[in-house]
Protein backbone atom coordinates (compact mmCIF):
# COMPACT_ATOMS: atom_id res chain seq x y z
CA UNK A 1 0.00 0.00 0.00
CA UNK A 2 1.56 3.66 -1.13
CA UNK A 3 1.29 5.95 1.60
CA UNK A 4 2.93 9.64 1.96
CA UNK A 5 3.87 11.06 4.77
CA UNK A 6 4.50 15.11 5.35
CA UNK A 7 6.68 16.24 8.16
CA UNK A 8 7.83 19.63 9.36
CA UNK A 9 5.12 21.94 9.78
CA UNK A 10 4.35 23.86 12.83
CA UNK A 11 3.82 27.43 14.03
CA UNK A 12 6.45 30.19 12.86
CA UNK A 13 6.26 33.95 12.90
CA UNK A 14 5.86 35.90 10.18
CA UNK A 15 9.95 36.05 7.99
CA UNK A 16 10.42 32.79 9.22
CA UNK A 17 11.25 29.36 7.79
CA UNK A 18 10.12 26.48 7.51
CA UNK A 19 11.11 22.91 5.91
CA UNK A 20 8.54 20.48 5.11
CA UNK A 21 9.07 16.82 3.85
CA UNK A 22 7.35 14.22 2.51
CA UNK A 23 8.34 10.41 2.10
CA UNK A 24 6.76 7.80 0.24
CA UNK A 25 6.56 4.30 1.74
CA UNK A 26 7.42 2.52 -1.96
CA UNK A 27 9.96 2.94 -4.87
CA UNK A 28 7.63 4.19 -7.70
CA UNK A 29 8.10 2.74 -11.35
CA UNK A 30 8.38 5.94 -12.34
CA UNK A 31 7.48 9.80 -11.42
CA UNK A 32 6.10 12.13 -13.75
CA UNK A 33 5.94 14.65 -10.99
CA UNK A 34 5.88 15.67 -7.56
CA UNK A 35 4.94 18.32 -5.65
CA UNK A 36 2.49 20.36 -3.04
CA UNK A 37 -0.41 21.55 -2.62
CA UNK A 38 -2.26 23.69 -0.03
CA UNK A 39 -5.60 24.64 1.75
CA UNK A 40 -6.24 27.50 4.01
CA UNK A 41 -9.84 27.78 6.21
CA UNK A 42 -12.50 27.66 4.06
CA UNK A 43 -10.81 28.23 1.01
CA UNK A 44 -10.46 25.57 -2.14
CA UNK A 45 -7.42 23.59 -2.15
CA UNK A 46 -4.10 24.95 -4.45
CA UNK A 47 -1.19 24.30 -6.40
CA UNK A 48 2.00 25.42 -4.94
CA UNK A 49 5.01 23.96 -6.33
CA UNK A 50 5.78 21.31 -8.48
CA UNK A 51 9.35 19.24 -9.46
CA UNK A 52 9.50 16.84 -12.72
CA UNK A 53 11.25 13.57 -12.94
CA UNK A 54 14.27 15.52 -14.85
CA UNK A 55 13.88 18.38 -12.07
CA UNK A 56 12.07 21.16 -13.62
CA UNK A 57 10.15 23.25 -11.33
CA UNK A 58 7.20 25.50 -11.32
CA UNK A 59 5.85 27.50 -8.65
CA UNK A 60 2.50 29.32 -8.23
CA UNK A 61 2.95 33.00 -8.33
CA UNK A 62 2.67 33.88 -4.64
CA UNK A 63 5.35 31.79 -3.54
CA UNK A 64 8.40 32.37 -6.43
CA UNK A 65 11.10 33.94 -4.70
CA UNK A 66 10.12 32.38 -1.44
CA UNK A 67 9.80 29.08 -1.53
CA UNK A 68 11.95 25.97 -3.07
CA UNK A 69 11.13 22.34 -4.27
CA UNK A 70 13.67 19.87 -4.05
CA UNK A 71 13.71 15.91 -4.23
CA UNK A 72 16.19 13.30 -3.26
CA UNK A 73 15.80 10.90 -5.54
CA UNK A 74 17.86 8.16 -3.34
CA UNK A 75 15.56 8.44 -0.28
CA UNK A 76 12.54 8.94 -2.10
CA UNK A 77 11.81 12.35 -0.25
CA UNK A 78 10.27 15.56 -0.98
CA UNK A 79 10.88 18.72 -0.14
CA UNK A 80 9.29 22.05 0.56
CA UNK A 81 11.30 25.01 1.87
CA UNK A 82 9.40 27.95 2.26
CA UNK A 83 11.35 31.44 3.39
CA UNK A 84 10.03 34.48 4.05
CA UNK A 85 6.99 32.97 5.29
CA UNK A 86 3.78 35.31 5.31
CA UNK A 87 0.43 34.77 7.36
CA UNK A 88 -1.47 34.14 3.85
CA UNK A 89 0.87 31.28 3.72
CA UNK A 90 -1.44 29.69 6.33
CA UNK A 91 -2.57 26.34 5.30
CA UNK A 92 -2.57 22.94 5.27
CA UNK A 93 0.03 21.48 3.00
CA UNK A 94 -0.14 18.18 1.11
CA UNK A 95 2.26 16.42 -1.12
CA UNK A 96 1.54 14.50 -4.30
CA UNK A 97 3.43 11.94 -6.07
CA UNK A 98 1.87 11.51 -10.24
CA UNK A 99 3.41 8.12 -10.68
CA UNK A 100 3.56 4.59 -12.01
CA UNK A 101 3.79 2.24 -9.16
CA UNK A 102 4.94 -0.64 -11.42
CA UNK A 103 5.68 -1.04 -15.26
CA UNK A 104 1.98 -1.98 -15.81
CA UNK A 105 0.32 0.50 -14.14
CA UNK A 106 -1.35 2.96 -15.24
CA UNK A 107 0.03 6.43 -13.61
CA UNK A 108 -2.01 8.15 -10.57
CA UNK A 109 -1.78 10.21 -8.17
CA UNK A 110 -1.06 9.70 -4.58
CA UNK A 111 -1.90 12.32 -1.93
CA UNK A 112 -0.45 12.51 2.07
CA UNK A 113 -2.44 13.66 4.66
CA UNK A 114 -1.22 16.77 5.28
CA UNK A 115 0.94 18.74 7.56
CA UNK A 116 -0.47 21.99 9.06
CA UNK A 117 1.16 25.25 8.85
CA UNK A 118 0.49 28.32 10.91
CA UNK A 119 2.40 32.20 10.29
CA UNK A 120 1.53 34.29 13.15
CA UNK A 121 1.70 38.21 12.01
Amino acid sequence: QVQLVESGGGLVQAAGSLRLSCAASVRFYSINSMGWYRQAPGKQREWVASITDNMNTNYTDSVKGRFTVSRNSAENRLYLQMDSLQPEDTAVYYCYIEARLYSFSFPRTYWGPGTQVTVSS
